[in-house]
């Protein structure tokens, strides 16, 4: 079982360094953000947003506001400092505890997912903070199976591994229409609509 706390502290000592060993791939971020609807006019919600580093494709696609949650105070401090636009928002905070106090478009969580203690239970709450026609992804950059081998997955006390997309797709299910399960050898995907 995931201690919550040992995630904060796991992902505090990692935040300072994080932008600077961060791997990215534009071609499969571009993949994951259309497959999310990510686009002009949208309100995001990035969960367990780090230091935000979706942030700024965020904004090139002339979203209207993105609001970003990370349970790590260092890594929000980070992306707080950042992003200063009006239309971007970073909290520091637990996503299934927060009251956002209103809906969104787009909610998506990019390379966390194996940190939260309950698949079931987050999923469950994400969808319900979307507006309808709204839309929740869950996304990796990389396979599952370099997830699975990269040092942050070996990090056992903090990480359930990723589970199958197929699975994930089956949680979707009880909530949303899913309309898209990937799993290669470059990405990992899935995401539903309300």
């Amino acid at each position: 079982m995931i201690d919550t706390r040992e995630v904060i502290e796991y992902f505090d000592r990692l935040a300072p360094d994080w932008d600077a060993e961060m791997i990215r791939n534009d071609g499969i971020i571009r993949t994951i953000l259309d497959n999310a609807g990510v686009s002009e006019g949208k309100d995001i919600l990035d969960v367990a947003c780090g230091t935000g580093v979706l942030i700024p494709d965020y904004l090139a696609r002339g979203v209207a506001s993105v609001t970003g949650i990370d349970i790590s105070p260092e890594m929000a401090k980070i992306a707080a400092g950042k992003y200063p636009q009006e239309n971007v928002t970073i909290l520091c905070g637990d996503v299934e505890k927060t009251d956002f106090g209103r809906l969104f478009d787009c909610v998506v969580v990019y390379n966390a997912f194996p940190h939260f203690p309950d698949p079931k239970r987050l999923i469950a709450r994400l969808a319900s903070l979307l507006k309808p026609g709204g839309t929740l992804t869950v996304a990796h950059g990389m396979s599952r199976a370099k997830i699975d081998a990269h040092p942050h997955g070996s990090a056992s006390h903090v990480s359930n591994g990723l589970m199958s997309a197929e699975d994930l797709a089956g949680i979707f299910a009880g909530h949303l229409t899913v309309t898209a399960v990937i799993s290669d050898e470059r990405m990992y995907q899935v995401t539903g609509t309300r």
